[in-house]
């Protein structure tokens, strides 16, 4: 069961380690694109092209849903961003339980969007846990957990990659030694929450220093984008490094510097953006040099 990208080398593992796949769960097709044309989701894709039964349920809370589950006979359901919470009677119908593939080391960041939080919050460490499914959201008990360093520029899309590659592996050993693991309850009291990524979670408030705005950058890609406003026009900030200043260049969210390869942003407690890579609303990429050419853009001006 799973839906995006990163659920994809979880499917792939399953199959090259002998398992029988019954069936593939994944949300049903999506508009997308310019033309709103349906879209599979990656799950889906791999699922067909490997010849595996799909179901697309737009609803799961109903007996339909549940018959149709529990039809499966399934050993083991593997759950990997599926993008549903399930309820009791789908977490009781195969014989072994329902196991999670969470990106991140529960209990910390808990929640929809633990890779990208993770990077917001400025964790030096994160990593993907394999857990038995329960009712609550990620509050399952631990079979095992692999930890790995955020790098200092990885963006929230490297390391999701990475850590889909992990929750693969991760998950084949669980599978394997499911027999023998020792479950540990999650403690609640060290436990953290990552919530759902909305629109105006990428607005770049310039009163934050530049160390946490250039957390963002990295952290909420690739949606929604760490942006801003120039000139009622949204640009948004791809790539970008933080710099302390020794006094006050300017005012939060003031172009101090628009030159050449030089575009710099004074932000709040003595500090610059230095914006490397940048998006002009109906644009594509470009760096800071090309963006400088097409566009009229002087120290005093004001992002925001």
């Amino acid at each position: 069961m799973g839906t995006p990208e990163a659920a994809v080398p979880t499917l792939r593992r399953c199959l090259e380690d002998g398992h029988e796949v019954v069936s593939v769960w994944t949300q049903p097709d999506r508009p997308a694109g310019r033309g709103n044309r349906l879209a599979q989701s990656p799950v889906k894709e791999f699922a067909l092209s490997s010849g595996l039964k799909v179901h697309q349920p737009a609803k799961i809370r109903n007996e339909e849903a549940l018959n149709l589950f529990a039809s499966d006979d399934a050993d083991v359901a593997v759950v990997v961003a599926y993008g549903r919470i399930l309820p009791a009677a789908f977490l009781s119908a195969p014989r072994r339980g329902c196991i999670n593939v969470h990106f991140s080391l529960l209990p910390l960041y808990r929640g929809a969007a633990p890779v990208n939080w993770a990077i917001v919050r400025g964790e030096d460490e994160t990593g993907v846990t394999t857990m038995r499914m329960n009712e609550g959201l990620d509050t399952g008990a631990i079979l095992q957990q692999r930890a790995t360093k955020i790098g200092v520029e990885e963006t929230a899309t490297e390391l999701m990659s990475r850590l889909a590659a992990d929750g693969a592996e991760l998950l084949s050993e669980t599978l394997a030694r499911l027999d023998e693991i020792e479950e540990l309850e999650q403690s609640e009291e060290k436990a953290t929450f990552a919530p759902m990524l909305r629109r105006e979670d990428g607005l770049i408030e310039w009163a934050l220093d530049a160390f946490q705005i250039e957390r963002r950058v990295r952290g909420f890609q690739p949606w929604p984008n760490a942006f801003t406003k120039h000139r009622e026009s949204r640009l948004v900030v791809w790539r970008a490094r933080a710099e302390k200043v020794l006094e006050r260049a300017g005012k939060e969210g003031e172009v101090v510097s628009a030159n050449g390869d030089e575009l710099i942003v004074a932000c709040g407690d003595l500090t610059a953006l230095r914006l490397l890579e940048v998006q002009p609303e109906g644009k594509r990429r470009m760096s800071v040099r090309d963006y400088l050419n097409g566009t009229r853009l002087s120290a005093g001006e004001r992002f925001g």
